[in-house]
């Protein structure tokens, strides 16, 4: 039976998003914490990080739910967890499924009468083996219900880290995996490009009114992203890049650094879609404007064991196909269409 305006109406205005005004600095930030001590990460792990600013921003009136993967086994030994607020673990390919039943679920227990009627943040989060490959339909699924309210972050290791690093969809180019080893005949056993997961969702999803990639070495700005996400109302979606020691094989305490250089070299591009408007934000717009000049991605590559067997010629083709990303494409990093297609006559 087709639901009537005034229905629809009703539906919307129940469990209206928080207002959640944005940071103004590092010194603004809450003290109160959600997520503490007794998850057991490794060291240097950037994605308990994301679990804790995500979880800050968000304040305590939050349901977290998590798909299986390293932020769930370690976040939750027997009768023991890190959260402060409620939490509830769901299965590796469903956090669309996840955060849209929480959401639908809170919206009847509300129009029952059953709990009272007061803004609750919905926040489902996966792995990029969760999200971007397994959890895709899921999360598609989702994005195209305006009226339900969530938000679901995957946090992006760049590998199934929790399973001892398999390739993922997102694994970069080159990259050694326990699926990619290089060979005495084969050096380069990973040859595939990494996902553009969150330009999908944006360009994919009409409905959905605000999508973006962070990175937790630029913490007020994903942390923003994560209040605005919950503010704005219906579903949205957030791509954090995270980097990882175990997986990526470094020192931990370059985790900060290796996430500010992914940005700064023009591999992880920070921006944000609200409302379909897109803007580039942080050190990515100062990129793109000309008043920061893109570092080398020798820099980045060079600091990492994955890439350890790079030859002069590999980190030369790895620079080229950002440069392209940057120089080519429509929109830098996000949009793959050439810019010289615009330029081409029509049909006559």
């Amino acid at each position: 039976m087709a639901i009537s305006d005034r229905e629809m109406a009703e539906l919307t205005r129940l469990h209206t998003p928080q207002k959640l005004d944005p940071f103004k600095g590092v010194k603004k930030l809450p003290l109160e914490e959600y997520f503490t001590s007794g998850h057991r990460t490794c060291q240097g792990c950037e994605s308990a990080l994301v679990m804790k600013l995500m979880v800050k921003a968000a304040g305590p009136r939050t349901i977290v739910l998590g798909s299986t993967g390293c932020m769930y086994v370690a976040n939750t030994t027997y009768y023991s967890t890190a959260w402060v607020v409620p939490w509830m673990h769901t299965q590796l390919g469903s956090s669309g499924s996840a955060a849209l039943g929480a959401a639908a679920a809170l919206r009847a227990l509300i129009r029952k009468k059953k709990i009272k009627d007061e803004p609750i943040n919905v926040i489902a989060f996966c792995g990029d083996g969760g999200g971007a490959d397994m959890g895709l339909s899921a999360i598609s699924a989702t994005l195209t219900h305006p009226e339900y309210n969530c938000l679901i972050l995957m946090y992006d290791n760049e590998s199934y880290a929790n399973t001892d690093i398999q390739l993922s969809g997102s694994t970069p180019y080159g990259a050694h995996t326990t699926f990619s080893p290089p060979g005495s005949k084969k050096r380069i056993m990973h040859h595939r490009w990494k996902k553009n997961m969150a330009a999908m969702m944006a360009a994919g999803h009409p409905s959905c009114r605000f999508v973006s990639t962070v990175c937790m070495s630029y913490p007020v700005l994903a942390m923003n992203a994560v209040r605005r996400s919950l503010s704005i109302g219906g579903p949205t979606f957030i791509h954090s890049l995270d980097p990882c020691p175990k997986g990526w094989d470094y020192d931990p305490m370059l985790s900060h650094e290796l996430g500010e250089l992914a940005v700064q070299t023009g591999i992880w591009p920070l921006w944000q879609v609200e409302d379909h408007k897109l803007s580039l934000i942080g050190k990515t717009r100062d990129i793109a404007d000309g008043r920061l000049k893109r570092l080398p991605v020798r820099d980045y590559l060079l600091k990492q064991g994955r890439f350890a067997d790079f030859t002069d010629e590999d980190i030369d083709y790895f620079q080229s196909k950002v440069d392209e990303t940057w120089n080519k494409w429509v929109i830098p990093g996000m949009i793959p269409i050439h810019k010289e297609v615009e330029q081409d006559q029509p049909p006559a």
